[in-house]
């Protein structure tokens, strides 16, 4: 197992990112890596001929009532994690240098869509994540980047900034990678204990029923209303939004393709998942 090259500074990373030949592909994380990271690194690895993992918790997008500092850093088992997976060279910068002047006074608006949804929970999240999704790729100049279907709605939001920016990047959606018991990998699942755990499988329960009334000739209200009754018959769950949407998350359509997508709380952490869907 090859070693992954470690920078932190915005000057070692344009000397190391000089030095990578061919296709390169960046992994955007923000550390506390598990094996659905490790999955868009495998993914990387095989369509670029290089790659790069930054590992940055961006203080951008955490609200005030959200604990920045609670939020895992384990950058040694992370490093680990790029080594194994192939990773070239890792960015793993402090808040100060990716933001030397303070908080931005410019950032991204997301648009309508990231207003709703996660949006609309978390005031003013996606325009931390855009502006430091942006910069980052401004940094790294990738020919690809890679981000999970799991949190569907900042790819969707990614994919639009690229387009509406016309920014030269590919941006690859890998599925979500999930437990065996279903429930998908996410660096707060650290939060739960045993019960929250059990009973946040509720979760992907619910939206495997709504796949299948949807896959059986279920209406859209039906699908909805299988996977609500799911999801709400579990006390130690407290549903935020399930909504059924386009795969671009704009208004459902009466047949084909669809996204459903949760989020809910079980204890005091908040969980998001979705699933495809196909309307018959």
């Amino acid at each position: 197992m090859t070693t992954s090259e470690l920078v932190n500074s915005v000057a070692d990373l344009a000397d190391a990112r000089a030095k990578l030949a061919g296709r390169v592909a960046v992994v955007m994380t923000m550390g506390a890596l598990h094996e659905g990271h490790e999955a868009l690194m495998r993914a990387a690895r095989e369509r670029a001929d290089r790659v790069i993992v930054t590992i940055f918790v961006n203080p951008l997008q955490f609200g005030p009532t959200e604990d920045l500092d609670r939020y895992p850093r384990t950058l040694d088992s992370d490093l680990e994690i790029c080594a194994r997976a192939g990773v070239d060279l890792v960015f793993a910068p402090s808040a100060r240098e990716m933001y030397p002047d303070g908080p931005p006074q410019v950032r991204l608006n997301p648009g309508p869509l990231g207003e709703e949804l996660e949006g609309a929970s978390r005031p003013g999240f996606f325009h931390g994540v855009l502006t430091v999704v942006l910069k980052l790729l401004q940094l790294t100049r990738p020919d690809l980047t890679f981000f999970g279907e799991k949190d569907y709605q900042q790819l969707t939001l990614v994919r639009r900034m690229v387009r509406d920016l016309n920014v030269p990047v590919e941006v690859i959606g890998v599925p979500t990678v999930r437990e065996p018991d279903g429930l998908a990998l996410s660096s707060r699942n650290r939060y739960l204990s045993a019960a929250e755990r059990s009973a946040a499988l509720a979760l992907s329960a619910g939206l495997r029923a709504a796949a299948e009334a949807a896959a059986a000739g279920s209406s859209v209200a039906d699908a909805l209303a299988v996977a609500h009754a799911k999801i709400t018959n579990e006390p130690g769950v407290r549903l935020d939004y399930l909504v059924l949407l386009a795969p671009d998350l704009g208004p459902a359509p009466e047949h084909g393709p669809a996204r459903l997508l949760v989020a809910a709380k079980a204890g005091t952490t908040r969980l998001i998942d979705n699933i495809p869907i196909e309307l018959r």
